[in-house]
């Protein structure tokens, strides 16, 4: 296993990763017309955008054939609101990596960086039907607020879980 700073050329490997890992997590719980219409090309064309930004923390986890398997992001909360808070925007895995380690070392390394840059809490937003809020609550994330958000032109149930303390998950 391998976890790395994303780079660029890693963008069609991330856009594989997010698209087939929509389609695995969210089948039954979004329109299956909205899976379906996932694009490898669309995804890669955004990542290829977002790589490198200043604000957006990225890295991959890579297999033994160095292959991507799943990726995590994450970034530091701009807000005047919570000035110390950051964000666990997404992870992904591999449904046929999962349980293998990768989803703990990727949340780990964002939280190394978050850290660095001072947040003291951090959020990360799950759909209510999603059993990853499992994964979150197995790290010591917290039910923090309930709410309705669209996604795609869905409403759907989201829960936000929160940190306070992730000292437990620093590397």
């Amino acid at each position: 296993m391998m976890i790395r700073n994303a780079v660029k050329q890693d963008a069609a490997g991330i856009a594989k990763v997010h698209v087939d890992c929509w389609r695995t997590t969210y089948k039954g719980l979004m329109p299956d017309s909205l899976l379906d219409n996932l694009s490898y090309e669309q995804r890669q064309e955004q990542w290829e955008n977002g790589i490198g930004t200043p604000q957006q923390i990225l890295f991959v986890a890579e297999d033994e054939n160095q292959e991507i398997v799943g990726f995590a992001c994450g970034s530091k909360r701009e807000s005047a609101k919570e000035p110390h808070a950051g964000d666990l925007m997404a992870i992904y895995v591999l449904e046929e990596h999962q349980g293998k380690g990768f989803g703990k070392e990727l949340t780990a390394q964002i939280f190394n960086r978050l850290h660095e840059l001072g947040c003291q809490t951090v959020y990360v937003e799950v759909l209510a039907e999603n059993k990853s809020k499992f994964f979150y609550e197995s790290l010591g994330a917290k039910l923090y607020q309930e709410e309705q958000m669209s996604i795609m032109g869905e409403d759907l149930d989201v829960l936000i879980y929160q940190w306070k303390s992730y000292d437990h998950l620093l590397l």
